[in-house]
């Protein structure tokens, strides 16, 4: 499959999935989001034994392609559930994906950027990354990636990223247990590698099992967060403040709440 938002490349095993929209600090737009999707898939029924996910230029991934709000609020609640579940889809491949995931993460990963690199069964980063869920700046509420937050660190650090959407740095994001290792810039790609190749070693079927089996566990709760995420998505995007933030952002000033 050829695309056009993303390069797939692949190496003795290892396949790289690069977000490649390095002009626009890889800011995910649907086409890139179905793209994804659709290389996670691929990679699934693939022989490739671990896939790698990196974003090109200086960010991993700034989140959404804020230039997609223009024309946001015409939109109709058809429009506002396919986004969401598209959304969905993507963070719930990539959690399941029977093959072993890394995020080599060199940038900023902000928004769904933040959820792409650490929903990855490892996620290794530079000291100057950064995170943040920071939705809720303009009237955006961070549905369905909360849930695999609270997976992931539980109730109370989650009301914390949540609520403040203040930015965190790769330190605090090894200290919450989102991110793996922090490494120095010049050694990310040699880790990866050495990760990757520790990864062949062990049993593909084991792994696929591994991985199967520990997204199965979580199965009932994830269902249920992610449906009440979607719910809580659409009756977001309703909502005055809704309207204020993205009418703030596109104009260039504060939301009056």
């Amino acid at each position: 499959m050829s695309y056009v938002a993303i390069l797939v490349a692949e190496d003795a095993g290892v396949r790289t999935i690069t977000l490649n929209r390095p002009e626009r600090r890889n800011a995910m737009t649907p086409e890139m989001q179905s793209e994804l999707i659709a290389a996670l898939e691929e990679a699934a029924a693939s022989n490739c034994r671990v896939v790698v996910l990196r974003g090109a230029g200086d960010a991993f991934c700034s989140g959404l392609d804020l230039t997609e709000l223009r024309g946001i609020n015409d939109k109709s609640a058809a429009d506002y559930r396919a986004d969401a579940e598209r959304v969905a889809t993507l963070f719930r491949t990539l959690y399941e994906l029977p093959k072993p995931t890394i995020a080599a993460v060199h940038g900023a990963a902000i928004a769904g950027g933040t959820g792409l690199a650490t929903i990855c069964d490892l996620t290794l980063a530079v000291p100057s990354a950064k995170f943040g869920y920071t939705e809720v700046r303009i009237g955006f509420v961070p549905a369905i990636v909360s849930a695999f937050l609270a997976l992931q660190i539980g109730d109370k650090r989650s009301r914390d990223l949540l609520l403040t959407a203040r930015l965190f740095d790769a330190a605090e994001a090894y200290r919450l247990g989102l991110v793996n290792e922090v490494l120095l810039p010049d050694a990310l790609d040699e880790r990866v590698r050495a990760l990757a190749q520790g990864l062949i070693a062990n049993s593909p079927e084991a792994l696929g099992a591994t991985k199967r089996l520990m997204a199965a566990q979580n199965k009932a709760w994830l269902d249920a967060a992610i449906r009440h995420a979607m719910e809580a998505n659409a009756e977001a995007r309703e909502t005055a403040d809704f309207k204020e933030g993205i009418t703030a952002f596109l104009e260039k000033r504060k939301p009056v709440w």
